[in-house]
């Protein structure tokens, strides 16, 4: 026990809140503080996700102009999955689907796919000497249909400023089922602006579509926010095992990198979204692009989980 303090959130700890008012009213949140300048607001009713990030009290994620959204407002038709899209520091897309509404032998899968639009069936966390740890439990599981679950962890260390999300996904039903996920990480002002500097050190940059090839010369540099801007992503693609992607803000001598395993999360995506109030750049680690099941089943990268089967897929994300 520290003998200065009183009560250990003097210092750090994880403190429950809810939210009161507006389309987030009731959501449970996890507001989890390392005492190295590391604040961290986790969403129980959001999959676990991570919508708040913070570092010596400036804000380092994006938040869109949906602001908080409780799940009993997801529409799941078509695109409509922007009408809930909190973005936070972490949205996780997928696990039935992930990218552009598809149709995959004859089921039509909506943006991005349901998971970030789950509440938790389970949420708590613990301490241990070097970790407050916030442990979940999602279930997307459906009658005559998949059966997955997603247990994580988000593991906050108290000695240093960087945090793990690690996530065990299990098919729990009788019949072979795709997997995707995609880590979709936000950045956002005063982290982004037009003098940070992104590093993504890939052997291959691909362009989306042709709107993201004529600006392919610029992909590490952001601009201002423009009016009218449409979006342009970008897949990178890693010779090295270890993944890293950061970002740099020279005015705040602050930046933050994502680390992950290549081949496992083999669909690294960056997108740039510079537009008035709609301004993040997205640094996303997956295990497929986000153009929908079907493209993936075609283009063979597609993944699949046997019955019983579970897999494991780790991030971790470091603060400076």
């Amino acid at each position: 026990m520290n003998p200065y303090i009183g009560h250990d959130t003097q210092y750090y700890g994880v403190e429950e809140h809810r939210l009161v008012g507006g389309k987030g009213d009731g959501m449970r949140l996890f507001e989890v503080n390392n005492g190295k300048g590391l604040e961290l607001v986790i969403s129980p009713d959001r999959c676990g996700d991570i919508t708040r990030l913070k570092f010596k009290g400036l804000n380092l994620s994006y938040m869109s102009p949906c602001g908080y959204v409780a799940p009993a407002y997801y529409d799941r038709v078509d695109a409509n999955w922007l009408k809930s899209f909190t973005a936070g520091f972490l949205t996780t897309c997928g696990l039935e689907a992930v990218g552009s509404p598809s149709v995959d032998e004859g089921e039509l899968f909506p943006l991005h796919g349901s998971i970030a639009n789950q509440p938790c069936e389970v949420a708590y966390w613990t301490e241990d000497e070097e970790y407050l740890t916030i442990h979940t439990l999602v279930k997307d599981e459906v009658i005559f249909a998949r059966k997955l679950r997603m247990e994580r962890t988000i593991k906050v260390s108290k000695k240093a400023n960087e945090f793990e999300i690690c996530d065990n996904i299990i098919n729990t039903g009788d019949t072979e089922e795709p997997i995707e996920i995609l880590y979709h990480m936000n950045m956002g002002y005063p982290l982004l602006d037009e003098d940070s500097v992104i590093t993504v050190p890939a052997e291959e940059v691909i362009p989306r579509d042709e709107h993201a090839a004529e600006d392919i010369e610029n992909w590490m540099r952001i601009q201002k926010p423009t009016p009218g801007y449409k979006e342009r992503c970008y897949y990178h693609k890693f010779k090295d095992k270890d993944g890293v992607a950061s970002i740099y803000q020279p005015k705040l001598d602050m930046g933050l990198s994502i680390h992950f395993d290549t081949e496992e999360l083999d669909g690294f995506v960056e997108w740039k979204m510079m537009g008035v109030r709609d301004y993040v750049l997205g640094l996303e680690c997956g295990n497929c692009y986000p153009d929908g099941r079907k493209a993936m089943r075609e283009s063979g990268m597609l993944k699949f989980l046997a019955p019983g089967e579970s897999k494991r897929y780790t991030v971790k994300v470091k603060v400076w």
